[in-house]
């Protein structure tokens, strides 16, 4: 694995007399995707934010490719490469997708939308992802939530950010719409990009994730490789108690089968 680019090293977060994140470290390496995993009140939306610039952290380190940055806000964030993706996608539900993919940076030409140009490049960003969509022009409004936040994602693309972070991207979606998701996310990784990926879905996780990153109670609960760590053990970091429901289960499990 190549240097991390991005390194958050001893990261504290505190709101009043609540500390959500005590000494967080984090790394994400190109062409990896990492699992940020947690029960609620963990502390993975803190994190996220404070990645994102949204809530700036009160202490800690934050690297980017090797060099001492500061991350105060999002612009901050965005300038050096990071790109967030939340739950809502912050979508306009009646415009079409070239306009949903370039609003803020639309292309102009002769003092006028070059709608050409802007169809022109959307065309190329998600063919290169080998993402079809039945028409460019149709209302965002009109789409699956599986190309919906296909669609979200492609936008960030379009800064060239070199992270990635997934907040919940396959919620409340059904078993086809995940997997256009899913594979988007391989896709950004054989693109060279670190992906962060907060999940609840452990299927999600050990489909396309390299490795997992467990917070409990805003602190550090285990960092695993995915292909060489059960279920089970992941569950455990995350509950904090090695006998749970799932333990007991594979342990049953086990033993049925001897």
């Amino acid at each position: 694995m190549s240097r991390p680019v991005l390194e958050l090293s001893g990261i504290s977060k505190s709101f009043g007399a609540v500390q959500a994140l005590n000494q967080v470290d984090l790394t994400v390496s190109p062409g990896e995707v990492v699992a940020l995993l947690g029960d609620n009140g963990a502390g993975k939306s803190t994190l996220v934010k404070v990645i994102a610039g949204v809530n700036p952290a009160d202490g800690g380190d934050i690297l980017w490719d090797g060099d001492r940055v500061s991350i105060g806000r999002p612009a901050d964030a965005q300038r050096l490469g990071i790109a967030t993706i939340y739950q809502d996608l912050a979508l306009c539900d009646n415009l079409d997708i070239v306009a949903n993919l370039f609003l803020g940076v639309e292309k102009t030409a002769f003092g006028a939308l070059d709608e050409v140009e802007m169809e022109r490049r959307a065309l190329k960003l998600l063919d290169s992802l080998s993402v079809k969509m039945p028409s460019l022009r149709v209302p965002v409004a009109s789409l699956s939530g599986g190309q919906r936040q296909i669609i979200a994602i492609a936008r960030s693309l379009l800064g060239e950010p070199k992270v990635v972070l997934l907040d919940e991207p396959t919620a409340a979606l059904g078993v086809a719409q995940t997997a256009q998701v899913l594979d988007l996310i391989e896709r950004l990784r054989d693109r060279g990009l670190g992906v962060i990926l907060v999940s609840h879905n452990m299927a999600d996780v050990r489909a396309v994730a390299d490795r997992a990153a467990v917070l409990r109670l805003g602190r550090n609960a285990g960092d695993f490789g995915v292909e060489e760590t059960s279920y089970e053990e992941i569950v455990a970091a995350i509950t904090g108690a090695s006998d749970n429901p799932v333990s007991r289960r594979a342990s049953a499990t086990r033993t049925e089968e001897a």
